[in-house]
């Protein structure tokens, strides 16, 4: 089976997704289709033995759908867009032209819409009020301008809605555009009618009223409506689009002894590109030679610039603030980690949340139910209008009642309640360095109750620091120690070794070389510094003092010094707690979430970190393949768990839980295995993350409600069913005015998620 994303062009509402969806898995190869109208695209699930995406395209061109290829291959010679050489096709540019097309139908129907709307206005309010004088228009003449505009309204402006009418006869398939279509049609045929054909209309005893107007205004209140929701959905891909233009156009690279700048798509692999101060770095890659400061906020989040020497990463996009280097390209194209973050803010926007699949139960049903209701509500006025009403009267409110139903009953709004709000909440994720796998993983976060802390690499950053140095020899200061024991272990490879090294310089002692330097395997080192014998090792099993069982109990590493064969002091090291851990677990607290933090560490090496920033519950020497079982084991009880971890070990638990959450800092498995991915490792993220899916799904639910409740009173009062009790008939033009509001409403709502904080 073969899993690719596709573009969808053509598609107008979220009926036309269901339309597509059913199509192609109706077709022999395709497993499954998943159609998303908000982000115009399609994953599909295909045998391409079976069947090819020419069969796919050929078999959607006839309902006037077209499939494209998000695959854009990176040799493309259009280098001034960037999510080409990225790997990631976008339709900004299509979406756009379809936008400046409509604009130019806007510019024309809406003003005669709103001509035509007010000229009705005060017609109807000159019937009721006598002090309001008519129009002087002979009405023959109005007629005829009626005429030719709803023409033009209809056959131009409305050709898609006219085209929704001829898949349906032909194809069965219905959509919005279906609706609408019927509805404009009819009132337009009964129209023409009785202006053209005079001598029917007598026969026929039909009223002289005629709907060119609704025709005219129903067009054009929902012509703007799609153009004002279509210019709103563009916005929703804003987060995508300012990852896009972080990406810098050339580089610099060496080739041949030569310097050349080349555009970014041919950097290759193995590349020696050169950055000079205030460039953006345009690949990933490894530096090679020189030393500079970057500014990798777009990454991290972090506004301090960073140091870097040779043999350290650089990630493309990122700043270089200051000194040039040269770098080695490692990754280049769609595998950078900007293209695989684009990636992923893509793939979950196109997602979908569970609790879409209500939202789309009922909009595949939709549109056929409706058709059903407005025949009916059809039927029933002139079933048990005429003989109260008159053949006339009966029939003028039966017309009315048809195209009402079928204006105001709009799936729009129900099929953008959920995709507009997930894309902008996913969108807004990336911009605080919350990446988001897909939408099901957002819903679920919402609901979590307990959080599971992975320690090492999770909680703490990974790598073992020096924490304590107690001085044994009273001749002797801090300092000293530090300086003996570092230039002593400069020579050494262990990563404690490393640590002291770091700590020494990280207090700018001043370290000297050292000779006669001997690695004891298991144990320690021993070296001469300054004509003294040093001796760094594990303490003794016996002779332990106080002090020493203090770190022990701590969790921490103890490393003892002997000068010239005198214990003279303790370095201390340990996996050190991130410094925004504790704000972190605080304000998850705060939200009403339990906390708990599970390690290989014993109980009470456990207890006192997880006592360090307030977590609630540890769960203490547990194996790496007993993760797994912990986790299921809290869901048994009832438990909505998230496990954060980092390391290839925590994959199963992550996998496991209800919302993995993997540290960008951590493994590529661990990343894999989890539906949510923090930049930089930074946990303090997570609570941010658990604001946003609250936010985002609040945000779904407000419009799912209100798409509900809309089609719900709406459908029933254009049907008629005020009328009995109030003599009320729905005019559908006020239903255009309303399904073109209902929609514009769903995404704007969608759109405030942009300027809510997540602290």
């Amino acid at each position: 089976m073969n899993k690719q994303n596709f573009t969808i062009k053509g598609m107008r509402c979220s009926s036309c997704a269901n339309i597509i969806k059913n199509r192609l898995e109706n077709l022999e190869g395709v497993e499954k289709a998943d159609v998303n109208f908000a982000a115009d695209r399609a994953e599909i699930e295909y045998d391409p033995e079976k069947v090819s995406v020419e069969n796919m395209n050929d078999d959607l061109e006839k309902l006037g759908y077209s499939l494209f290829s998000r695959e854009i291959t990176e040799q493309s010679t259009d280098h001034s867009d960037h999510s080409e050489h990225l790997g990631i096709g976008m339709s900004k540019k299509q979406k756009e032209q379809e936008l400046a097309a409509l604009r130019n139908k806007i510019k024309f129907i809406f003003p005669a819409a709103i001509v035509v709307f007010l000229y009705m206005m005060w017609d109807i309010a000159a019937g009721f009020f006598g002090f309001l004088p008519k129009i002087p228009i002979p009405m023959d003449i109005v007629n005829v301008v009626l005429f030719v505009l709803s023409s033009v309204a209809l056959f131009w402006v409305g050709q898609p809605f006219i085209q929704g009418v001829v898949k349906f006869v032909k194809y069965r398939a219905a959509n919005m555009d279906t609706l609408i279509g019927i509805g404009a049609l009819t009132a337009y045929i009964y129209s023409a009618i009785v202006v053209l054909l005079p001598r029917i209309r007598t026969i026929l005893e039909l009223p002289e009223t005629t709907y060119f107007d609704v025709t005219i205004v129903v067009i054009g209140f929902v012509s703007l409506g799609k153009y004002l929701e279509a210019q709103s959905r563009l916005k929703t891909g804003e987060a995508v689009e300012k990852l896009l233009g972080l990406q810098a156009k050339t580089a610099l690279v060496l080739r041949e002894g030569e310097e050349k700048e080349v555009p970014i798509a041919e950097v290759m692999v193995g590349d020696i590109v050169i950055v000079k101060p205030g460039e953006k770095i345009p690949v990933d890659g490894k530096i090679i030679e020189g030393k500079t400061s970057i500014d990798e906020s777009m990454i991290t989040g972090e506004p301090l610039p960073i140091d870097k020497f040779v043999g350290d990463l650089v990630v493309g996009s990122t700043v270089n603030k200051q000194g040039a280097f040269k770098f080695k390209a490692t990754k280049v194209g769609k595998d950078t980690m900007l293209a695989q973050i684009i990636k992923m803010v893509e793939e979950a926007q196109g997602s979908k949340a569970p609790i879409q699949a209500l939202a789309d139960r009922i909009s595949a049903v939709f549109v056929p139910t409706v058709l059903v209701i407005a025949v009916f509500s059809f039927v029933g006025w002139l079933a048990f209008g005429i003989p109260d009403l008159g053949f006339s009267t009966a029939l003028s409110y039966a017309i009315l009642s048809l195209v009402g139903v079928l204006v105001i009953a709009c799936p729009c709004a129900l099929g953008l309640a959920t995709p507009t709000a997930i894309i902008v909440g996913v969108g807004k994720g990336a911009e605080y360095g919350i990446l988001v796998k897909n939408a099901e993983a957002l819903e679920k976060l919402s609901e979590v109750d307990t959080i599971v802390f992975d320690k090492t690499g999770t909680i703490t950053k990974g790598k073992p620091e020096v924490t304590d140095v107690e001085v044994l020899d009273n001749t002797l200061k801090t300092d000293d120690i530090l300086k003996y024991a570092g230039s002593a272990e400069k020579k050494s490879e262990h990563p404690l070794a490393k640590a002291i090294v770091a700590e020494a310089l990280r207090r700018k002692i001043s370290l000297v070389e050292s000779s006669e330097f001997q690695a004891l395997e298991g144990v320690g080192i021993k070296a001469t510094v300054q004509g003294k014998n040093i001796y760094i090792h594990k303490p003794d099993k016996t002779n332990r003092d106080d002090r020493l069982l203090r770190l022990e109990r701590q969790g921490k590493t103890a490393a003892v010094v002997e000068i010239d064969n005198r214990r003279s002091g303790i370095i201390a090291l340990s996996d050190t707690l991130k410094p925004e851990a504790k704000e972190a677990v605080n304000r998850i607290h705060g939200q009403g979430i339990k906390t708990m933090m599970m390690t290989g560490d014993n109980m009470e090496t456990a207890k006192y970190i997880a006592g360090q920033i307030g977590i609630d519950e540890v769960m203490a020497d547990v194996l790496p393949g007993e993760k797994a079982q912990r986790i299921k084991d809290l869901q048994s009880k009832g438990r909505k768990v998230a496990m954060a971890g980092d390391g290839i070990n925590d994959a199963p638990a992550l996998a496991q839980a209800d919302v993995g959450i993997a540290m960008a800092t951590g493994t590529d498995v661990a990343i894999e295995s989890s539906g949510i991915t923090l930049l930089h490792g930074d946990i303090k993220k997570l609570a941010e993350a658990l604001e946003l899916s609250r936010q985002t799904i609040k945000t779904v639910k407000q419009n799912l409600f209100w798409a509900f409740i809309y089609n719900v009173i709406g459908i029933p009062v254009a049907a008629g069913l005020l009328y009995p009790f109030w003599g009320i008939v729905l005019n559908p033009i006020f239903a255009g005015l309303a399904m073109a509001g209902s929609s514009v409403s769903v995404v704007m709502n969608s759109l405030r998620l942009k300027a809510r904080k997540l602290s």
